[in-house]
């Protein structure tokens, strides 16, 4: 997703999705427009838009403290998140793998639609007050619609399909009873592509009925849950198809290492135009200091190559991926696909380097693993 930083809120990270405009933009429309005006229709076109306005932020407000719930609980349970992004669909805490046991996934689950709860209820009371209390429509009219809108984000994450956070709350109870965490995952993401089929069906009924903006919405919301569902089984997948092995395993071991002090140039011609390698260890004096990609390369412009060292060019090492030969290859997924790691991590043993794993490693791997269990297969 493409977007920009907002900003951090104890201690993670707030990006907005360039598609988040869209949503924010239908919702304010709507409320402005439409809602407001229907309810309140002695108020101005100005206060109504102010309205509009309010709840706009307001709601968005909420599901920045549902996605804030789920990470401060993830973060409590020793499970590191990123952080969060604002979306078209809402909101998404960006968590850097899965909790280790069904109990864990059940709390940091069940904490998101027990927030827009005590949300709706204080919103509740707020109207409440606003109405007794003489505080003016405008008040009353955005406190009622956060109260309702937040119940129904409650409702609506309580449906036991992958991967809203009733889908999470069903798989940790199937896995915590059964012990399996594939098949509780298999039987969580059926239950999303039902839900996100339903959305669809009752979307082009409703388009059908007269309501083409609603019933197409309904119709793209289940279409997009339902692709989330697979990718979150086909990522279940995958971490069972890796399961068990390490860096070591997958490493390019006593990869080639060039100079810190090699030209460019040097480095096209001998390296990048001979060998099949897209990525080099930068060595200096026996250190290891970097690696340098094509990608660092083509940052230079062609007719400085004569003159720029590697060093000059190369992704210094504490900006790089470095793991150890033990560590699981999930972790070392999860490191290669940081910012400037480049799907490459470097693998360091009591600081000597021992090997290179890259994403086309990976791949390799994952397909000799699949040839192995078809020739197991055939034979049984």
């Amino acid at each position: 997703m493409g977007g920009f930083r907002l900003g951090s809120v104890l201690g993670f990270e707030i990006r907005i999705d360039l598609s988040w405009f869209v949503i924010f933009f239908l919702v304010f429309w709507s409320l402005s427009v439409a809602v407001f005006p229907s309810q309140f229709p002695d108020l101005s076109r100005g206060a109504h838009f102010a309205m509009g306005l309010a709840g706009t932020l307001l709601f968005f407000a909420s599901l920045l403290t549902h996605e804030l719930s789920h990470s401060l609980v993830s973060r409590a349970k020793g499970i590191p998140v990123a952080g969060i992004t604002l979306f078209i669909f809402g909101g998404m805490a960006m968590a850097s793998r899965e909790p280790d046991a069904p109990e864990d996934e059940l709390v940091v689950a069940g904490i998101g639609p027990v927030t827009s709860l005590v949300l709706a209820g204080l919103f509740h009371v707020l109207a409440l007050l606003a109405a007794a209390g003489g505080w003016g429509d405008p008040v009353v009219g955005v406190a009622s619609y956060l109260a309702f809108i937040n119940l129904a984000l409650a409702i609506f994450n309580l449906v036991p399909g992958f991967p809203l956070d009733g889908g999470r709350v069903f798989r940790a109870l199937i896995w915590k009873f059964s012990g399996d965490k594939a098949k509780a995952t298999r039987w969580a993401v059926t239950g999303g592509r039902l839900f996100g089929t339903l959305l669809m069906v009752l979307g082009a009924i409703e388009a059908l009925s007269g309501a083409p903006l609603g019933g197409l919405w309904l119709v793209f919301i289940g279409w997009f849950l339902r692709n989330l569902a697979g990718t979150s089984l086909q990522q279940q997948l995958l971490h069972d198809l890796l399961a068990g092995f390490v860096a070591a395993d997958l490493m390019s071991p006593q990869p080639e290492v060039v100079s810190a002090k090699l030209p460019i140039q040097e480095l096209v011609q001998s390296h990048f135009m001979r060998l099949r390698f897209g990525s080099y260890p930068v060595m200096d004096d026996g250190e290891l200091v970097g690696m340098v990609t094509l990608e660092d390369v083509k940052a230079v412009p062609s007719d400085a190559w004569a003159t720029t060292r590697v060093a000059q060019a190369m992704t210094p090492l504490h900006d790089c991926a470095v793991i150890a030969p033990k560590t699981t290859v999930e972790e070392a997924l999860q490191q290669m696909n940081g910012p400037r790691a480049r799907g490459r991590a470097l693998v360091v043993d009591r600081g000597q380097l021992v090997g290179i794993i890259s994403a086309s490693d990976v791949t390799r791997w994952i397909q000799r693993l699949r040839a192995v269990e078809s020739l197991v297969g055939h034979a049984s």
